[in-house]
């Protein structure tokens, strides 16, 4: 339960819109079928590129907290799957399933963790076929 605690604070601290970076995802939304290569683009609004770029990518799944996909552009976290993979730098990222599965279904978030924080203005949603 911290988990999604935390990602509420990043994501609703530092009200000021002005200094915040806006994190932009395309497509939407995306209907999908098992097997097929997933791509879901990530656009910041400045540079989030620096020393370690804290970009990051979360599932979540109907009913239940944010998972940790992956982190700082392209390391998998924990136990996470190899068809999961992330790249990009400063403004542009991706996120791509190579081989989709029924279980993949669910709202993917990207997630910019340096300072200043993130404001997520949309989310992309995979729903099988």
């Amino acid at each position: 339960i911290s988990s999604i605690f935390a990602l509420i604070y990043i994501l609703l601290v530092n009200s000021d819109s002005s200094e915040q970076t806006v994190m932009t995802q395309t497509p939407e939304s995306l209907a999908v079928s098992p097997g097929d290569r997933v791509t879901i683009n990530c656009k910041a609004s400045a540079s989030v590129t620096g020393t370690y770029t804290y970009l990051n990518w979360y599932q979540q799944k109907m009913g239940e907290a944010p998972k940790l996909l992956i982190y700082r552009v392209s390391t998998r976290a924990s136990g996470v799957p190899d068809r999961f993979s992330g790249s990009g730098s400063g403004t542009d990222f991706t996120l791509t399933i190579s081989s989709v599965r029924t279980e993949d279904t669910g709202d993917y978030y990207c997630q910019q963790a340096s300072s200043p924080l993130t404001v997520t203005q949309t989310n992309t949603k995979t729903s099988l076929l």
